[in-house]
C-alpha cells in the first residue's frame, strides 16, 4: 500500500540566527527563529514523512515546550521521523520540498540539500527534490519576514 504526505512549515526570519535549510548553513543577514534550528525545509519533509504514516507532526513527537529540542539539529529528527515510519513497515520511494525565500539564492546550494536529506532519509539522492522559489515579492515572504516550505512523501509498506 502506497501513502502520500504533505508537509509544510514557516519562521520568521530575524536577526542574529543562523539560516539553516535542509541542514545547510547558508551565509545570509538573517536566520529563522525557531526552538530548534528552525530548518523550515526539513520540519516540511518530516511532517510529510508524518502525515503519510499518520503519526501527526513534529510538534506532537518534538514539542517546543520540551527544552530537550531546544537548539535540536532538524536533520537528527527528520531521520527519528524516517525511523518510525520504517518501524511501521513504510519505505520512502519519493519525496519533494518546495522552499519560498525572497532571499537569498538557493539554488547553490541545491545538490548539498538534497544530499543532507537523503542521508537523514536513508534513501539515494534521486528520491529527494528541493527547489526554491521567491514570491515576486508578495507577503511575507516577499517582504522577507520569514521563509515557507511544502514538502510531500510517497512512501510504500512492501505489499
Amino acid at each position: 500500500m502506497m501513502r502520500i504526505g504533505h508537509g509544510y512549515d514557516v519562521h520568521r526570519l530575524v536577526e542574529g540566527r543562523k539560516l539553516i535549510l535542509c541542514g545547510v548553513d547558508i551565509p545570509h543577514a538573517l536566520g529563522l527563529l525557531g526552538h530548534s534550528d528552525a530548518d523550515v525545509a526539513t520540519h516540511a519533509v518530516a511532517d510529510a514523512i508524518l502525515g503519510a504514516t499518520r503519526l501527526g507532526d513534529l510538534g506532537k513527537l518534538f514539542p517546543d515546550t520540551d527544552p530537550a529540542y531546544e537548539g535540536a539539529d532538524s536533520l537528527r529528527l527528520l531521520s527519528e521521523a524516517m525511523r518510525l515510519a520504517r518501524e511501521r513497515g513504510y519505505r520512502l520511494v519519493d519525496c519533494d520540498c518546495t522552499i519560498a525565500a525572497q532571499a537569498p539564492k538557493l539554488a547553490p546550494h541545491r545538490d548539498e540539500m538534497r544530499a543532507n536529506l537523503a542521508r537523514a532519509l536513508g534513501v539515494g539522492v534521486e528520491s529527494v527534490g528541493v527547489k526554491a522559489t521567491t514570491t515576486e515579492r508578495l507577503g511575507f515572504v516577499g517582504r522577507e519576514e520569514g521563509m515557507a516550505a511544502w514538502a510531500v512523501a510517497l512512501l510504500d509498506d512492501g505489499r
